[in-house]
This record gives structure tokens, sequence and C-alpha cells, in this order.
């Protein structure tokens, strides 16, 4: 059995076409619009080492990319602006007809979804938000 079989076992996957899957139940989803997701993708393979976990790629005039991670691991975490929570995601099949939808780096089969966190981090070095300061933290001079 080869690695697409395997892959092709993941329970969250149509077989053909596009399905509307909720988030939260086995995955939690976040898009990033057009140029910025595109270069956000192409970091988190760079730090992965080409592994970055399940991205989709979208083909039409806004040409965003959404990123699989953990489920639960998006909510109560300051993202920058230009990242969207979303409740629910539209999931392509991994071959045939699925545009506007593609795969920009497929699910594997042991699973593995987008680090939240080298996600969160990431995000906010390109897109130029700095984390919450901690309630209490001293960050300036008196």
């Amino acid at each position: 059995m080869n690695s697409d079989d395997c892959v092709t076992e993941i329970n969250w996957l149509p077989a053909r076409g596009h399905q509307l899957r909720k988030t939260g139940v086995h995955f939690d989803a976040v898009r990033v619009a057009g140029g910025d997701g595109r270069r956000l993708a192409h970091a988190m393979a760079m730090l992965t080492r080409g592994r970055p976990g399940p991205i989709i790629a979208e083909a039409n005039s806004n040409k965003a990319m959404y990123f699989l991670l953990n489920p639960g691991s998006t909510s109560g975490r300051s993202w920058p602006q230009g990242v969207t929570r979303l409740d629910y995601v539209l999931i392509p099949a991994l071959y045939g007809a699925t545009w506007p939808l593609s795969w920009w780096c497929k699910p594997t089969a042991d699973g593995r979804l987008v680090h939240t966190l080298l996600l969160l981090s990431t995000a906010r070095a390109f897109l130029g938000s700095a984390p919450r300061v901690a309630e209490g933290m001293v960050t300036e001079p008196r």
C-alpha cells in the first residue's frame, strides 16, 4: 500500500469534488488572503522542511490559503489582522475536479496538521502584529 492509499483513508477527505466541514471536529482552520497567504505558506514549508501540514490553495481572484490546525487550537489566541478563523471550510478531494480549490500541501497518512504556535508566530512576523502584552507586565520604564 503506498502513502496515497493511506491518505485516502482519512475520514474527513471527500472522495471527489468538495465537502463543507465544520471546524473544531477534525481540525480548526484559518484563512489568509492573497499574497500574504502564499508567502506564509512558503515560510511554513521552509520552517518545517517541506512538511507544513495540510494547506488548501484557492485559485480564484482572492487566492486565499487555508491552513488546517489541531481542533480547538485557534480559539483564545490573538491572531494578527489578515488571519481569519473559520467556522466552516470547504475541503477538496485529493484528485479530480476541485477548482477553485486544490491542495497546496496534501494531508499525510499520519494525520499531522499545521503546527498552531509556529503558524501564529510566523503570521505575526509576516503580518506585523505583536503578541498581546500579559496583564500586569511592565513594558515601559516609569
